[in-house]
């Protein structure tokens, strides 16, 4: 399920903004705000777009999935980051009060 939120969320984005996808979904689980499984970090409502219309249901490509394998044993581009959004999407006024920690592609990383 992991490889196909980062498929959903990140396909198209560069390699490292991949990883850095499954890497906020792996940093979730370390806080108490977030559910502590994968799946439920996924499907926390509102959490991810490719959840709202469906793309978390398209089929993962082996990029996606080798991008997975790279969080799991342990990169993450992010420093940490519990959050990320595209500024020419993002709808929430909210995310944008969140701490900025770097951008990568397309997306922005926050704490």
């Amino acid at each position: 399920m992991l490889a196909n939120a980062v498929y959903g969320e990140s396909r198209g984005e560069p390699y490292v903004g991949q990883v850095a996808v499954a890497a906020v979904i792996l940093n979730r689980l370390e806080h108490e705000q977030f559910p502590n499984t994968v799946t439920g970090v996924i499907f926390q409502p509102g959490a991810f777009t490719a959840v709202a219309d469906g793309q978390i249901w398209l089929k993962p490509n082996e990029t996606a999935r080798k991008a997975v394998m790279d969080a799991i044993n342990g990169w993450d581009p992010t420093g940490n980051c519990i959050y990320y959004f595209n500024p020419v999407t993002a709808t929430s006024k909210w995310i944008w009060s969140r701490p900025q920690v770097k951008r990568i592609g397309k997306h922005i990383f926050c704490k």
